[in-house]
C-alpha cells in the first residue's frame, strides 16, 4: 500500500503498481469516458467501471441512520489512519495477504476540509459475482454451496475476522462458484472468540429473516440455517 498527497486535502491510498488518481474516485469521469460497465443501487450507488486494472468497484462512504441526514457523507476527521477508509482498505489488504476470499484493495481516497473528510474506495470486481440474496431468490442453495457458505465464514473467523454488517447481500458466489465477503466497513481484526463470532452469526440469521420478510420468494428456512450453523461448527473447530 502506498501512500500520496494530490495536495494538502486529498490523500490517495493505492497498490504501488496501479496509478489511481482524484479523478478515478468520481462517477461522473468513468461516465464521460463511457467506461461504466453496472451500476448496482442500495442505500447509495455502486458503480462497476472499467479501469487500468481491469473491472473494479467504485463505492462511495455515505453515513445511515439519523446522523446521515444531517452529514450524508461526512465524517470528523482525527487524521488519516482513523478514517474509515484508510482502516477498510487497511484491513482488505491484510486480508488479502492472507489469502482470504475478499476483493483485492486497488486505491482508496480521503477528502478532507477543516474538521469533516469524505471518502472513496476502489476494489477490483469478483467475476460474475451475484449475492446469497440473489440466488436465494431464485433457488434454493445445493449441499455444496451451502457447505461453502459455512467453510468460509469458519475461515474468516478462525483468522479473527470481525465483520461489522455480515448479511446475504455482502456474501457473494463468484462465477467460478467460489465464495467470497465484501464490505469490511468497520470491521477489523481480533482476537478469535466465540462471543463476537456468534454475534456475527446472529446478525447473519437477522439478515436472512429480514430478507425473507422483504422478498416475494427467499428460497430458505430454519432447516436450512440449522445446516449452515452445523456445518459452521464443523468447519471452525476443525
Amino acid at each position: 500500500m502506498e501512500l500520496r498527497s494530490e495536495h494538502s486535502h486529498t490523500l490517495i491510498l493505492a497498490d504501488a503498481t496501479l496509478d489511481f488518481q482524484v479523478e478515478h474516485f468520481s462517477a461522473e469521469y468513468w461516465r464521460d469516458k463511457r467506461a461504466i460497465i453496472a451500476e448496482k443501487r442500495g442505500r447509495a450507488a455502486v458503480y462497476f467501471v472499467k479501469s487500468q486494472a481491469g473491472t473494479a468497484v467504485l463505492r462511495h462512504y455515505w453515513r445511515g441512520g439519523l446522523i446521515g441526514k444531517l452529514l450524508k457523507d461526512q465524517y470528523l476527521y482525527f487524521g488519516l489512519k482513523h478514517t474509515r477508509v484508510y482502516r477498510e482498505f487497511a484491513l482488505l489488504c491484510q486480508l488479502h495477504q492472507l489469502g482470504l476470499a475478499v476483493p483485492k484493495p486497488l486505491a482508496a481516497r480521503v477528502s478532507h476540509h477543516g474538521c469533516y473528510y469524505r471518502g472513496d474506495i476502489l476494489t477490483a470486481a469478483i467475476a460474475g459475482a451475484h449475492s446469497l440474496n440473489e440466488r436465494l431468490q431464485a433457488r434454493s442453495l445445493m449441499l455444496p454451496e451451502l457447505k461453502a457458505v459455512a467453510a468460509t465464514l469458519a475461515q474468516f473467523h478462525r483468522a479473527g475476522v470481525y465483520h461489522a454488517d455480515l448479511n446475504i447481500n455482502n456474501i457473494l458466489f463468484s462465477s467460478d462458484n467460489r465464495v467470497y465477503v465484501i464490505d469490511f466497513d468497520r470491521g477489523e481484526l481480533r482476537q478469535p472468540d466465540t462471543r463476537w463470532q456468534q454475534q456475527n452469526m446472529a446478525r447473519l440469521a437477522r439478515s436472512f429473516n429480514k430478507e425473507a420478510g422483504r422478498q416475494e420468494v427467499l428460497h430458505w428456512s430454519e432447516d436450512n440455517w440449522q445446516q449452515l450453523q452445523k456445518y459452521y461448527q464443523r468447519a471452525l473447530t476443525a
